[in-house]
């Protein structure tokens, strides 16, 4: 018998498969873009081989909540989530995907990215729209042309807007517009999409400050969809309910059970027991653990995405500034031309008006975002720019405004002022009691961990060291998670649950979606501001130390910190036997 000569071996790690079994010395071979052999294999006949000596070999993590599909048409390896050891990603979340989208109808969906999700209006249009307009050529179009893995829910917003054009965004769709949108639905489904993504944030908002459209669409339609979503199919339901930014009320649990028996299928949502969707679970936990106790029991089961790392990000006195959109007044004035900005913030009337904004945030959707501003107690001063300031770094605003006996808004004003507008502030939300609640609420079995919000919101952060952080902070150092359960949290959990059932485990015939880290240094390291966006369109780019590859389909995709140039990615769909051959 001749003997097999592999693609790639991988040699001398400790392998962790997924499953939550023990780690074990083992080498992997790989052959045709699949895990082939578990053994010994010193002197075995390969084209490559990785030295994986001190350092665990596991299955590559599947991000559940990303936003790449626009950057995915250009941007192949789905950066930077691929330097963190992620190999599928699932886009087209909260309501809104790159397709379908009519030619002439592109500003729509530009506007919606643009306002919702921080998208550079400049950066979208590298996307090659001409490539496609139907949910299945978006995909066929990426066929061929990824890195990572890719998945896709077709999004409410877009088949709304497909069928209504501009009564999309103010009246009820009739029955033969629900048909037809249910028509578009079955056909992306049929195509490959992950499920049905929708929203009714009141933070939804486009770029003319419009409701997306998902946000007009009633009951019965929304359950429609989600009907035709699970038709007999596997997948999710992606929802964001428009309680989930203030506190998730009884309404809106009740209208999660019936999309869940409406399609069948898991119902993803986000935020709930929090005070926001961007918040962790705090008074409202023990609510909302009941509830998913419930859904389950019903045969209804209801999943929430965790944000397993805090916020860190950048709080300037000026227009890059976006955390304020809901107070008015002072959003208004971070975005006034920089000498008048300067003026306004010397003037008694604009101060006023400033601090009642921040104090009394907006919380009515139809006057616009509701979007929750940064707590003044997780706003701290990073660097100051004047050595008589040195003692107030490292000080939160709250702390600051105490010891000045100020309002916190003026104690942040006047010290910018001091130094000229040279302070550094950032918005940091890491504290013993948020460790506390994302600690309790990470062991629900239907808490989701990790939330990359990947492709979105770059000139604020880049959340692509989430799986980073979790490994280092909450499995390595803090101990919440075996080795072995902690990495089948970001692999095995959310594949099956997204129903990607040959993706997420490590076994003799899968696909050989693979990462490679060394324990003793994997984690978030810096992160770096670079102009690589089309047009010269600037980013976060979430840098971090300890992984030595990232292999999608048996490929190296990153190797030692570097892109290596291979394709292997493919389009990703529900149910194993649309995995290609």
């Amino acid at each position: 018998m001749t003997e097999q000569i592999f693609d790639l071996i991988i040699t001398g790690g400790l392998v962790i498969d997924g499953t939550g079994l023990p780690r074990r010395r083992v080498d992997i071979g790989v052959k045709d873009g699949r895990v082939a052999a578990f053994g010994h294999l010193k002197g075995a006949a390969s084209r490559r081989q990785i030295d994986a000596s001190g350092m665990i070999v596991a299955p590559g993590i599947v991000d559940p909540h990303t936003h790449y599909d626009p950057q995915i048409t250009f941007d192949p390896y789905a950066t930077m989530s691929c330097f963190h050891g992620v190999t599928t990603v699932l886009a087209g979340n909260c309501g809104f995907s790159a397709a379908p989208v009519r030619s002439g109808d592109r500003e729509f969906l530009t506007d919606i990215f643009a306002s919702v999700e921080d998208m550079n209006p400049i950066a979208l249009s590298g996307v090659p729209w001409d490539n496609f307009e139907t949910f299945p050529e978006y995909l066929a179009s990426l066929e061929g042309n990824l890195g990572v893995n890719f998945a896709c829910y077709v999004g409410h917003s877009n088949v709304r807007r497909w069928v209504m054009g501009e009564g999309a965004y103010d009246r009820d769709a009739t029955v033969e517009e629900v048909a037809a949108m249910q028509a578009v639905v079955d056909e992306a489904i049929k195509a490959g999409a992950a499920g049905l993504s929708s929203s009714a944030a009141p933070t939804h908002l486009d770029i003319k400050g419009r409701p997306v459209p998902s946000r007009r669409a009633s009951r019965e339609e929304l359950l429609a969809l989600c009907a035709v979503a699970g038709k007999a199919r596997p997948g999710t339901i992606c929802y964001l309910p428009a309680s989930a930014i203030g506190g998730m009320t009884q309404e809106d649990y009740d209208l999660l059970l019936e999309m869940g028996a409406a399609s069948g299928l898991p119902i993803i949502i986000q935020g709930i027991g929090g005070r926001s969707k961007v918040d962790v679970p705090t008074a409202g936990w023990e609510a909302a653990s009941r509830f998913l106790d419930e859904a389950t029991a019903r045969g209804t089961p209801v999943y929430s995405l965790l944000m397993s790392r805090p916020f860190d990000r950048t709080v300037e006195i000026g227009p890059n500034n976006v955390h304020y959109k809901a107070c008015f007044a002072f959003n208004e004035l971070l975005n006034l031309p920089e000498d008048e900005r300067r003026a306004a913030l010397h003037d008694t009337l604009w101060r006023d008006r400033v601090r009642h904004a921040v104090e009394n945030c907006n919380r009515d959707p139809a006057k616009g975002t509701t979007l929750p501003a940064p707590q003044w107690r997780d706003v701290y001063v990073v660097q100051v720019a004047e050595e008589r300031n040195r003692s107030v770094e490292r000080k939160s605003i709250a702390a600051l405004a105490e010891e000045w006996r100020v309002a916190p808004m003026d104690a942040m004003l006047d010290l910018a002022l001091d130094e000229d507008l040279r302070t550094s502030f950032r918005w940091r939300t890491e504290s013993p009691e948020w460790a506390a609640a994302v600690d309790v609420a990470q062991g629900h079995p239907n808490m989701i961990v990790g939330v990359s919000d990947g492709g979105a919101h770059l000139h604020k952060d880049d959340g692509a060291d989430w799986s980073s952080y979790f490994l280092r902070s909450w499995v390595l150092d803090r101990r919440r998670w075996t080795l072995e359960e902690g990495i089948r949290q970001i692999t095995q959990v959310p594949a099956c649950m997204l129903g990607f059932a040959d993706r997420g485990t490590l076994r003799v015939g899968g696909w050989a979606d693979i990462m490679i880290f060394d324990p003793e240094t994997i984690g978030p390291w810096r992160k770096e501001f670079i102009h690589d966006l089309p047009g010269g369109i600037g980013r976060w780019k979430a840098l971090g130390t300890g992984i030595k590859a990232t292999i999608v389909n048996g490929e190296p995709i990153v190797l030692n910190g570097e892109l290596t140039g291979a394709m292997p990615g493919h389009v990703v769909a529900p149910g194993a036997a649309l995995d290609p051959a």
